[in-house]
């Protein structure tokens, strides 16, 4: 099985799709299983749609998640260069020996007889096919010498075979027949000079010798094509694995409208590669039906093509979330934190460069452990500690239901006085020291605290109080309930 070659071809007209990761995740454990060859290709003949950031942002992707290729754009490999748009020579030479090959032809068409013909066509009631009419096929040959001779602008299409069945070998389904009537004489090469998708990837899987082709069902349509175009050059097609589409939770293809569907929005939002590998890997394939945790290094031990899915799975947030939170919470300290800077810095709330404040913020890892889903959340659940300035809107945040200005007055007196004279400094020593200002005051519990926890934190929702103010320290809590105490007065004014 050592022989195995798989390559994952994006084409960088746009950001990495989590689709497109999910495939080429698919392809790596595949060749990792079997020990073979991972290679990356970049398909850049869209020279229309092309966007100048996305290679780099596939590549990031990639590597994020985990993924290095064997071969690739900046992996040199016998079989480069890896880049398309670098093999031109390569695809003309191909186009040439199918027209000598009488296995393709020029097509001169205009634009405005093909607009003009596919009208016919879609206004035809009895007609059942739509595509070229195959007009240049039987132009004769002086003709076409002529308009070649004049420089007349064409396209190189294949001459497919009009009867009888094409037969497509796909692994998770089996041979599939397809009637040749219904095939189109594809577009080979473009008037620039460019190849199409199709001739361009028939040629380079070829020449790379892959071996199978795993890739999104949406494709098994165009296969046919495929077929086709490699019979005619004589050449043997690669084992085809048609992977089940993505859903979205309301049915239908993932989209945008379903949230984030680029991987880098996923990076920007915290989550884990090590959770989104774990995720990505149970969309559409399983080890048991019950075991839901692995390791990529697991995961390259265990993937097998057996147990990829017919059925369309569906990506569920939640379940990412979950996973997410799982990992997260599978992180030490020093990890957590290191993770959790790049968004405190993004913010504004941490320095690039200030080892105290990384250590600070390793120091309270343990109380945001349990409560992140997403790293990025950090900013908001823990934004406090790196920020003595809280808004307390004029006073009014620190009034909680059932709390009066006056006693919201106490309790922060009463704080800043005895936590001023509290030897033990430490949360056990806090807790003592707040239950007994409860029992002086004979206040509510929830109405002490809260005040309290929105005069340190600036919110209802943080941490364990007595933990918070340990981590703050005895100065900064200080400070900040003074600070809440002159609000609370000059709101009242």
């Amino acid at each position: 099985m050592s022989s195995v070659r798989v390559r994952f071809a994006p084409s960088p007209t746009g950001y990495l799709h989590i689709g497109g990761l999910r495939t080429a995740l698919f392809n790596y454990l595949f060749a990792k299983k079997c020990g073979g060859r991972f290679i990356l290709r970049i398909e850049d003949t869209d020279r229309t749609r092309y966007v100048p950031d996305a290679l780099n942002d596939i590549m990031s992707s990639l590597r994020w998640l985990g993924i290095e290729w064997d071969e690739g754009p900046d992996v040199p490999g016998e079989y480069g260069p890896y880049t398309q748009s670098e093999r031109l020579a390569l695809y003309q030479k191909a186009a040439d020996d199918l027209i000598m090959s009488g296995k393709a032809y020029r097509c001169f068409c205009s634009a405005e007889r093909l607009e003009e013909m596919r009208a016919a066509q879609k206004n035809d009631p009895q007609n059942q096919f739509e595509g070229y009419d195959g007009h240049c096929r039987a132009l004769p040959k002086e003709e076409a010498d002529k308009l070649l001779a004049a420089e007349t602008p064409y396209v190189v299409r294949l001459a497919a075979p009009k009867s009888g069945t094409t037969v497509v070998r796909d692994f998770l389904r089996g041979e599939v027949a397809f009637e040749n009537a219904l095939q189109d004489d594809l577009v080979l090469l473009k008037s620039d000079g460019f190849p199409t998708y199709h001739l361009a990837h028939v040629v380079d899987d070829h020449a790379m010798a892959i071996t199978h082709v795993l890739r999104g069902e949406e494709w098994l349509s165009s296969t046919p094509k495929h077929v086709l175009l490699f019979a005619a050059f004589g050449w043997t097609p690669p084992l085809y694995v048609h992977l089940p589409v993505i859903l979205s939770p309301k049915g239908g293809k993932l989209s945008k409208r379903d949230g984030a569907s680029n991987v880098r929005e996923f990076i920007g939002m915290g989550y884990l590669p090590e959770a989104m590998t774990n995720f990505l890997a149970l969309l559409g394939w399983s080890f048991d039906g019950e075991r839901s945790m692995f390791t990529m290094q697991e995961l390259m031990q265990e993937f097998v093509l057996e147990k990829i899915g017919m059925a369309s799975p569906v990506f569920d947030r939640a379940k990412l979330d979950d996973y997410n939170g799982k990992y997260i919470r599978m992180l030490t300290d020093e990890a957590l934190a290191a993770r959790s800077k790049p968004y405190l810095v993004s913010a504004g709330l941490m320095r690039e460069d200030d080892p105290a404040a990384l250590a600070f913020l390793r120091g309270i890892m343990p109380l945001y452990r349990e409560r992140l889903v997403l790293v990025r959340d950090i900013v908001q659940q823990a934004g406090f500690f790196f920020s003595d300035t809280l808004d307390y809107q004029g006073g009014a945040a620190l009034i909680p239901k059932k709390t009066t200005r006056e006693e919201a007055a106490a309790i922060l007196a009463g704080a800043e006085r005895s936590l001023a004279a509290l030897a033990d400094f430490t949360h056990a020593g806090i807790e003592s020291c707040l239950r007994a200002l409860v029992d002086e005051l004979g206040l509510a519990v929830r109405s002490v605290f809260m005040t309290l926890r929105i005069a340190l934190t600036g919110s209802e929702v943080s941490p364990g109080l007595f933990e918070t103010m340990e981590a703050l320290g005895r100065e900064r809590c200080l400070s900040r309930i003074a600070a809440a105490r002159a609000a609370l007065l000059a709101g009242k004014a």
